[in-house]
């Protein structure tokens, strides 16, 4: 899938379902905030979230007083939802639309987080891609957290192929500029009511 179809793809979604009609739907983001939560990172932190659509992680992140958030996803219309969800509160937000296979970042981050984006690309040059802006994106001791379907999870959503990870394949991908420093399960529940099962994997830049 290219750029454009992918865009229109998700644009698409956003356009025609409500946020809660949507698998990925999370009410309350728990896994990523707490994982988030364990690197330590201060209030003043540049965190970036990479497909992070309509997602309320920044709801949460903004809760916790955390002041340089950004948001890049494909879909202007998921990134307008979550800013009229927001109102004043995302003031401070940075929302990206772009592809993170096509994207230059400008600046440095000290936290990565995608929840189920990565998965997705089943293309090996749009994989290569999207590490190569990782690596220019995450800084010195910056962290990475990736959640992607587990291997006994989906192998398709939202109509889409998906490529299913453990941690140990997810390590290999990503590369030895970074160590796993930690990695666990999550069963998420879907609006629908079916149970997916996710993996999340904690890196550090060395």
């Amino acid at each position: 899938m290219d750029e454009i179809d992918r865009q229109a793809h998700w644009e698409n979604v956003y356009r025609t379902k409500r946020e809660y009609e949507v698998s990925w739907f999370q009410e309350n983001p728990a896994p990523s905030l707490e994982l988030i939560a364990r690197a330590g990172l201060s209030n003043e932190a540049e965190i970036i979230d990479i497909g992070g659509g309509a997602s309320r992680l920044v709801d949460g992140l903004i809760d916790r007083r955390f002041r340089r958030i950004t948001v890049l996803d494909l879909s202007a219309a998921a990134l307008a939802d979550a800013k009229t969800r927001l109102g004043r509160a995302g003031a401070g937000v940075e929302w990206v639309v772009a592809d993170v296979t096509r994207w230059h970042p400008t600046r440095t981050y000290d936290l990565w987080h995608d929840r189920a984006a990565f998965h997705f690309l089943t293309d090996p040059t749009d994989r290569e891609a999207y590490i190569a802006c990782l690596k220019k994106a995450v800084g010195p001791s910056g962290h990475v957290v990736i959640g992607t379907f587990a291997p006994d999870g989906p192998e398709r959503c939202s109509g889409l192929p998906i490529i299913r990870y453990d941690a140990d394949a997810l390590a290999a991908v990503v590369g030895a500029e970074f160590t796993l420093v930690d990695c666990r399960r999550h069963d998420h529940l879907t609006p629908g009511g079916n149970t997916q099962h996710f993996q999340f994997s904690v890196f550090q830049r060395n």
